[in-house]
């Protein structure tokens, strides 16, 4: 059977000469400027990151086979010698059309490489497709791929989507719309997650390359609007607000704009109370108490971390009796809470009460027990994953 590059008849796109140019490395890290990145990127490559999500896209990959370009296909062209011996994909469609003589274009492979790519970055032969589509196109192959991206998006094929974003950011790492595009539907696939671990890796994503967006392209307001939501998400109120207000002065959009004062208007109380949890947290006992306690009073008596730090405060100011209600209405809406049990602990070794000091530190001992097996047990795994990315 004859290779499949015996029928390719394509040729590099007009106004781009296949010109005299080193072998790609395949342990290459410095971005450089290229027929589809004119300007050297700014952003590290896409596939020295370490890969949270890929995982969940290497079931694509068994919709590929692999053939190599023949000699005579190679001959046609100057300088693309790397490609010699360099597993090129297929779908299984593709294979049957070259047996029936009709042949693949260029672009066609190209678009194979890219799911390729998109789908495992670290793909070993990754830095020979990159320079293979730069010998070929223009910055045009990016702008097609995020359109592709973006059409998939809105059908809601959003692996197909995922794929593709991440194609264009190994070929340009800092393409404003495939960071954007990225990061969003990276939202997508967190907010419909049920799994904790996998909730967690594409929020990690996405709060990364919408922090990476305002780095890169600090003028894209859409980005601090998106980045302060996953902040707020997060409890990190106070970045959500200096975010948000960046979004404030660099936005056009009035209805957004809008939203998000409303949104800073919201955050006010938060951050009222973080500020009095950062003075607790360093030793500023009396302020602490004095910003925290008139938020006893307020829907947010529902939050633990308010009767923490408020019992934290009162303990080292002599108040062991408020103390004492702070930590148990602590464990009434978080009764796992070892910190509160600790705390109660050595608030009843003070007034001698030897039975509920006890009765506390054991409490506490087991629930840090349970949670050092449970980190030993994902330390194992985390290095497993660590180990299957290739980091």
């Amino acid at each position: 059977m004859k290779k499949l590059e015996d029928r390719l008849s394509d040729k590099p796109i007009e106004g781009t000469d296949i010109k005299e140019e080193p072998t790609p490395k395949a342990d290459a890290s410095v971005n450089v400027k290229s027929n589809i990145s004119p300007v050297a990127p700014v952003l590290p490559p896409f596939q020295s990151r370490r890969d949270r999500v890929g995982r969940y896209f290497t079931k694509h990959l068994k919709e590929f086979i692999f053939d190599e370009f023949s000699d005579s296909y190679l001959n046609k062209f100057n300088n693309i010698d790397f490609m010699k011996g360099v597993p090129i994909p297929l779908r299984h469609e593709d294979y049957q059309a070259f047996n029936g003589g009709d042949g693949l274009k260029v672009l066609h492979i190209a678009e194979n490489m890219a799911w390729v790519m998109g789908i495992d970055p670290k793909f070993k032969y990754t830095p020979q497709y990159v320079e293979f589509m730069n010998r070929f196109f223009n910055y045009k192959l990016a702008e097609g791929l995020v359109k592709e991206g973006r059409d998939a998006a809105e059908r809601e094929d959003f692996d197909n989507a995922i794929i593709h974003f991440r194609a264009a950011l190994v070929l340009k790492s800092d393409y404003i719309h495939a960071m954007y595009s990225y990061a969003k539907v990276c939202r997508e696939f967190y907010q419909r997650g049920d799994d904790d671990k996998y909730i967690g890796r594409f929020k990690g994503e996405s709060t990364e390359y919408f922090e990476l967006l305002t780095q890169a392209h600090p003028r894209f307001a859409q980005a601090y609007y998106y980045l302060g939501y996953d902040y707020l998400n997060l409890g990190l109120y106070k970045k959500a607000a200096l975010v948000w207000q960046e979004f404030l002065t660099k936005s056009s959009n009035f209805k957004d704009k809008k939203e998000i004062r409303q949104r800073l208007t919201q955050l006010e109380q938060p951050l009222t109370i973080e500020k009095g949890y950062n003075a607790v947290l360093a030793g500023r006992w009396d302020e602490g108490i004095e910003t925290l306690e008139p938020f006893l009073k307020t829907s947010f008596k529902g939050w633990w971390p308010l009767h923490y730090y408020l019992g934290v405060a009162y303990a080292r100011t002599g108040s062991n009796g408020k103390a004492v209600a702070s930590f148990k209405r602590v464990l009434g809406i978080n009764g796992s809470h070892a910190e509160s049990m600790k705390e109660l602990a050595d608030l009843y070794a003070k007034s001698k009460d030897k039975e509920n000091e006890q009765k506390y530190r054991r409490k506490a001992e087991l629930i840090l027990s349970s949670i050092a097996d449970q980190d030993q047990s994902k330390g194992k795994e985390d290095k497993h994953e660590t180990d299957d990315d290739g980091q």
